[in-house]
């Protein structure tokens, strides 16, 4: 039997230490059937192949994304874009520019200021956007994604009002003066943001794969409640998915996925079940990610959202199902629960191959790796996130601790590459290129190779798929991203300006950006 698709005259870069660079991919159905030198390969080529002439152009595994949120990047495409935003005067400008475009009464959202970033040194407050719009209900969302603000609108259509702030389960700042709410609330549940149609979420999720598989993401690990869960059901039905999803649900599920017997892993190659979710602080952001000692810039030590004994109990639910854990832990006394947390459920129903794994592990240090090794814990980190306030906020001692991707991986930590979307571009490229070129904490640049065994190999073992998955090699899934140029061979500064050129899922071209 011939090939469906071969590629002729390529850079590859297997990841696979027993045969690191190949010229040629022969793929039969979804796999790989051949890899190698052009003359072999072409022993696969029929009447009906498909031969594409990478013409010296560089292939490597399809990049996994093992932590983003695609409904809310999708859905962000269309709010306001409030990333470059420097004050609160060109926040109100662009709010009055959609305001006039927008309906009496209809939803104006909006995506991406930097709290405690703003040139008038405070944040926006209900008053602020009441100037703009008092008809229609506003509502901001932070770039961590963890606060937002909302004018009074919008504040009266979700029932925050002063009478019943004490009864609501979320942090929300107070006036000092009147005792009423700023507009200004921390730590959200997705359920303040205005809830689109399926129909809206479902084109929400075309825009965000269409993205994705656009900057060469074959999989990626994605937060998702039951909404979103229907919606990719659908899509994938339809023959109109175009990666691979491995599914992380918010704790708030573990006792239905308990109850229906699921456990990670559940599913095929393309849709599985994947984590359970649980917050332990919040974001570095809004102060509120957990720390030993207070932040540099602000008197408060943030927040835990659960007690340990708390933390404990939940964790060894989630083990004993064996379902994985994705816990996130920003600050180090989050970390340190966390750790503590499958320290014990490890003690008491040990299991080597757990993979449980700590998303963000921002603010660690050598006491903190040192656990992570002994207990076999994946860090799930997004590269390209260490903004410019990062050490004004925690101090040159603790800063020195984000993102130490050299001493953790001399230390033998797996840890694997996400964006975090929208926090962060989906451009895995990015990621490689802030480990890779980094400026901040320059001892801890890795290698192009390392970098991308974050993106590929790694990622995969996250998800119990090194075996299927993660490198080019006979047998494997054929998902494969084609390079504009080799990141060996460019700058490390230049890594970032590589492009995508085609991006193939189980052998199927999802996207192409000129035609072969």
């Amino acid at each position: 039997m011939f090939a469906d698709l071969v590629l002729l005259n390529g850079n590859v870069l297997t990841m696979n230490p027993f045969k690191p660079k190949a010229q040629a991919i022969a793929i039969k159905d979804d796999k790989i059937v051949k890899v190698g030198r052009n003359a072999e390969i072409k022993e696969e080529i029929g009447k009906d192949t498909r031969v594409i002439d990478l013409k010296g152009r560089t292939v490597v595994p399809g990049f996994i994304d093992t932590h983003a949120h695609c409904d809310l990047f999708g859905r962000s495409l269309t709010w306001i874009d409030l990333r470059d935003v420097r004050s609160i005067k060109e926040m109100l400008e662009k709010l009055k520019k959609r305001v006039q475009e927008t309906p009496k009464g209809k939803w104006i959202l909006g995506y991406g200021w930097t709290e405690g970033c703003l040139e008038e040194g405070k944040n926006p407050t209900r008053w602020d956007l009441d100037k703009v719009s008092s008809d229609n209900p506003v509502f901001f969302l932070s770039a961590s994604g963890h606060s937002c603000v909302m004018n009074s609108k919008a504040l009266e259509l979700k029932g925050i009002i002063k009478e019943a702030i004490t009864s609501l389960n979320v942090q929300i700042d107070i006036d000092p003066q009147t005792g009423e709410p700023s507009g200004i609330l921390r730590e959200i549940d997705y359920d303040y943001i205005p809830e689109p149609s399926e129909e809206q979420l479902t084109e929400a999720y075309r825009l965000a794969f269409q993205k994705f598989v656009e900057v060469g993401v074959t999989s990626v690990h994605l937060m998702v409640n039951s909404v979103d869960v229907r919606v990719i059901q659908k899509l994938y039905a339809r023959g109109e998915l175009p990666l691979r999803v491995y599914l992380m649900f918010p704790v708030k599920y573990i006792d239905s996925l308990i109850a229906l017997g699921l456990s990670s892993g559940f599913g095929d190659n393309m849709v599985k079940v994947g984590s359970i979710k649980v917050f332990v602080d919040g974001s570095l952001e809004a102060h509120t990610a957990a720390l030993y000692d207070s932040y540099n810039d602000e008197v408060t030590k943030g927040i835990t959202l659960y007690s340990q004994e708390e933390l404990n109990t939940l964790v060894m639910k989630a083990h004993k199902a064996h379902l994985q854990l994705a816990i996130h832990a920003i600050g180090d006394k989050a970390i340190d629960m966390a750790l503590t947390a499958i320290e014990n459920a490890l003690e008491q129903s040990p299991r080597r191959n757990h993979r449980h794994r700590i998303e963000h592990a921002y603010v660690l240090n050598e006491k903190l790796i040192r656990r992570m090794r002994m207990l076999g814990v994946i860090a799930s980190m997004q590269p390209y996130d260490i903004p410019p306030w990062i050490i004004d906020r925690l101090g040159p001692t603790r800063a020195r601790w984000v993102h130490p991707f050299k001493t953790l991986l001399k230390e033998g930590i797996t840890i694997t590459g996400s964006s975090d979307c929208p926090v962060c571009p989906p451009n895995p490229l990015l990621g490689i290129y802030a480990s890779v070129a980094r400026k901040f904490s320059p001892k801890e640049r890795i290698t192009i190779d390392d970098a991308l065994r974050m993106y590929t190999l790694n990622a995969a073992y996250a998800s119990f798929e090194e075996n299927t998955k993660g490198s080019i090699e006979t047998g494997k899934l054929a998902d494969l991203t084609i390079l504009s140029h080799d990141p060996h061979k460019v700058p490390p500064t230049r890594i970032k300006d590589i492009t995508v050129e085609m991006t193939i899922v189980g052998g199927r071209v999802v996207y192409e950006k000129f035609k072969y």
